[in-house]
């Protein structure tokens, strides 16, 4: 049902945009969305309070009010704050922008309604885009478009609307990604990338970090994995940093509407010159860095702290990611990031000589290889390094994965890890980690009840000293080997014999049309 009502509300939208380009009307469209339920929250939290207020069986009851007195103690903003709602002014709400929804200043309207709620709650201050009276749309669009959004029904369950907010927020999200083409990429990273990395990290409590955030998506699956194994919102807490304004501003909303705190830094800025949280150690990284940047070096990065195992190469940003995320870890903390396949096994200028740093420092966990076309942005083979700073099992060694043949095609373009792989990759990890200690209990590892075990053609666990042997190259396909193929028990002898009857079976029957054939052309006068 939901699945349906999202591809409806997708289809209709998409058409109104005409010939706006999908990047520029992606921030109408969501910041519109945003607007609409934080407005039909702000809505149900006075609805309630109105009743609670008035019930003589609530602690809430307000004896001997009248209509004026509760009407006055409505405009308590606490109540709002303690629910994690966020207050609107009057002209703000829903209601007063779809009344004038098809006049010709709803542009306008809907900026100073964005104004005034970033003015009532300094938690948004700078968040909201307010762009709408020079939006680039034809005449008479801009209001469709309210009404539109004004058929996405959040209902007065709270849970259930942000669910369902989040759920169109996020469809959204993809297909405007996959709109964008190369330049989705910068902001989205597939929701399967995503949930490999969670479930391979297995985010429980802590600081969860992601320096090049894009519009939040590892934010939101950690908590829903969170949620999903027992925790609840707010086990974690969630910072993150972003380069690019409007792109913050929708990592901003998105982690906003789902009443997740967070820290994305004062401003917009860049990762490696303007490091919004320098002091951070984090328990659990996730981040998608844009792959083999070249225009990343500043002079001032020259002996910077963060790059313990060499300085990167000013042509080339993924070793300094690897670094930066290295340097903000804790102790025991533990990062994911997705890279180019090439970070593998470069040796360019110094990257050869990082990586083999970062094997012996005993820093590099596991590593997966990723099937083709999961992005939208490129097609450029991609895999996972997963880093720690100290191991506690598995001293010595890295795992490797060659997941390249789990992914499933959704559509021409576009494959996908789907859950029974993702549970794969996941499982195989934790088992590994947990098989080092003989004594672990392993029932709760689906398909490794009796431990991790290598399987030829997937996984590997590889001592450093190999490593060495092979350069310090990490491709997993280079370890675990070839697929095991099932053995025939015929003898070599006797399947060569039947291969060569049977090959001069087909010679015959290929003699034979031959002849035919030259019967027919000569019939027709066309002997040779």
């Amino acid at each position: 049902m939901l699945q349906d009502i999202k591809k409806t509300l997708w289809s209709t939208a998409d058409k109104l945009r005409a010939n706006v380009d999908a990047a520029e009307y992606k921030h109408i469209a969501l910041g519109l969305i945003f607007l609409k339920f934080i407005s039909d929250s702000f809505s149900s939290r006075q609805a309630e309070l109105r009743k609670r207020l008035a019930d003589e069986s609530d602690e809430l009851y307000f004896a001997d009010a009248s209509s004026d007195d509760i009407d006055a103690e409505l405009e308590d903003r606490d109540y709002y704050k303690s629910a994690n709602v966020f207050w609107v002014p009057e002209t703000a709400r829903w209601e007063a922008l779809r009344a004038n929804a098809k006049q010709a200043d709803i542009g306008k309207r809907i900026d100073d309604a964005l104004a005034a709620i970033e003015l009532e709650n300094p938690s948004l201050k700078g968040i909201l885009d307010k762009r709408y009276a020079r939006a680039p749309l034809p005449d008479g669009k801009l209001g469709e478009l309210v009404d539109l959004i004004s058929t996405i029904g959040f209902g007065e369950d709270q849970s259930k609307a942000r669910d369902i907010l989040g759920q169109v927020y996020e469809y959204f999200l993809g297909q405007f990604a996959s709109a964008e083409g190369k330049k989705g990429g910068q902001f989205y990273t597939p929701q399967s990338i995503v949930n490999t990395l969670v479930a391979v990290l297995d985010p429980h409590q802590g600081k969860v970090y992601d320096p090049c955030c894009g519009s939040g998506g590892m934010f939101v699956q950690s908590e829903k994995f969170i949620e999903a194994h027992g925790g609840k919102l707010g086990d974690v807490s969630i910072y993150g940093q972003e380069s690019n304004p409007t792109t913050w501003r929708l990592a901003a909303m998105n982690l906003a509407i789902r009443g997740i705190d967070f820290n994305l830094g004062r401003e917009p800025g860049d990762t490696f010159t303007k490091n919004q949280h320098s002091d951070l150690r984090a328990d659990y990284i996730l981040a998608n860095p844009p792959f083999n940047i070249s225009d990343w070096w500043h002079g001032s990065l020259e002996g910077d702290p963060r790059w313990m195992y060499g300085t990167p190469p000013q042509g080339n940003a993924n070793y300094a990611w690897l670094q930066h995320m290295l340097y903000h870890l804790k102790p025991t903390g533990r990062a994911g990031i997705v890279l180019a396949n090439g970070s593998m096994s470069s040796s360019q200028n110094s990257e050869g000589d990082i990586r083999r740093a970062m094997v012996d420092a005993d820093v590099v966990e596991v590593m997966v290889a990723l099937p083709g076309q999961l992005f939208f942005n490129t097609q450029i083979p991609a895999c996972l390094w997963f880093l720690t700073k100290q191991k506690t099992a598995r001293k010595g060694e890295v795992l490797f994965i060659d997941a390249r043949k789990l992914g499933r095609m959704i559509s021409r373009v576009q494959s996908e890890l789907d859950q029974a792989a993702i549970d794969r990759i996941a499982n195989t990890a934790k088992a590994w980690r947990l098989s080092s200690t003989k004594s672990e209990d392993m029932s709760g590892v689906e398909g490794f009840e009796q431990g991790y075990q290598d399987i030829a053609g997937f996984c590997r666990s590889v001592p450093l000293s190999e490593i060495a042997e092979h350069g310090h190259v990490l491709t997993p396909g280079r370890y675990v080997g070839a697929e095991e193929v099932e053995d025939c028990d015929e003898a070599f002898a006797d399947k060569m014999t039947m291969l060569t009857e049977k090959l001069a079976e087909q010679m015959a029957k290929g003699a034979e049309l031959d002849q035919l054939i030259r019967q027919k052309l000569g019939g027709l006068g066309y002997e040779f």
